[in-house]
């Protein structure tokens, strides 16, 4: 890793650390969305989707694509399948329990 990305790391997992984000990436990752049918998918308020698409957008996890009046969202596929790839491979290694990381002691055994 190139010297002097801790600041760039930093904001980028701060990001997708949000679960709301992580679950619109996650349903983005069948294919392009409008905020309407990630709500639906989400069960969450329409406001609270739109205010955390905002970040994605900004920071180029997800596109956006005018198609009439709706506003589609779509994954930036060049990094994020890649990162999710990364994590899914991570996780099958290194924690089995999917999510629940083994302690010192565990990984010893």
């Amino acid at each position: 890793m190139k010297r002097g990305l801790s600041q760039t790391c930093y904001v980028f997992f701060s990001v997708i650390s949000n679960p709301t984000r992580l679950a619109i990436l996650e349903n983005l990752l069948r294919g392009p969305m409008n905020v309407s049918q990630l709500t639906e998918l989400l069960k969450q308020r329409q406001s609270m989707i739109s205010h955390n698409l905002r970040p994605l957008l900004r920071c180029g996890f997800i596109k956006v694509e005018r198609r009439g009046k709706e506003r589609f969202y779509s994954l930036n596929g060049e990094t994020v399948e890649h990162l999710f790839r990364v994590v899914e491979n991570h996780s099958q290694k290194y924690c089995p329990t999917m999510g629940v990381c083994p302690s010192k002691e565990e990984k010893r055994r």
